[in-house]
């Protein structure tokens, strides 16, 4: 049996908080470990309670929650952070993966969604809220984006890889659309994340965002 998966609440509106906590309780596995207000407190919080995972309001009190997320990423890179918004701007999402969030998840869909995002990012993924992502790709989709080749640092199968991690399809999806082994897809990701120096799946996510690798399915 997997251990407990700790969450920690960062949220100021107190009825909101509530809801999430009881959205959370009836899963199995999931065990809320911590609840604060602003984001100063979240700082604190993080150093006794050391969740594996918090939702984090954008918006928060005191110190931001883009704020508080990349003190958090610079000091302890290995809690996971669900970005909770109502801001559907793909500037808001940049914004996000830039401070290190592993998840990006629209308030208005956080009842239906939350499990899921959790769930994705517990297994090393990121989650972005499907009306944002696809706001991404329409935006890209309508415009001519050109690279220079010879400044690509990565291969032609390793942007294949790329490109299906940031679409949000798991390491085994990845393989068999490729017609590759698991474990190559975890070397090329390795190979991806030295060429361009990066730790994470988010920062990889945000990084094919910009290059416009990512595609319409």
């Amino acid at each position: 049996m997997p251990p407990t998966y700790r969450i920690l609440l960062a949220e100021d509106h107190t009825m909101f908080r509530e809801m999430i906590r009881k959205c959370l309780g009836d899963f199995p596995g999931l065990e809320i470990v911590g609840e604060v207000g602003d984001g100063e407190e979240l700082l604190k919080a993080i150093e006794t309670i050391r969740p594996h995972l918090i939702t984090l309001d954008i918006e928060m009190p005191r110190l931001s929650g883009l704020e508080a997320a990349r003190k958090i990423k610079q000091t302890h890179p290995e809690i996971k952070i669900l970005l909770l918004t109502m801001h559907k701007s793909t500037d808001y999402l940049t914004h996000a993966l830039d401070a290190g969030g592993d998840g990006y998840l629209l308030k208005e869909n956080v009842f239906q969604d939350l499990v899921t995002a959790i769930d994705t990012i517990r297994q090393g993924r990121t989650y972005l809220s499907s009306l944002v992502t696809q706001q991404v790709l329409d935006a890209f989709s309508k415009k001519s984006w050109t690279r220079p080749r010879d400044s690509e640092p990565l291969s032609g199968r390793e942007i294949e890889v790329l490109r299906h991690l940031a679409e949000g399809k798991p390491n085994k999806e990845i393989a068999g659309l490729l017609l590759i082994s698991h474990s190559t897809v975890r070397i090329h990701l390795g190979h991806i994340k030295k060429k361009l120096l990066l730790k994470t799946n988010a920062e990889l996510t945000r990084y094919a965002i910009k290059k416009g690798y990512v595609t319409l399915p």
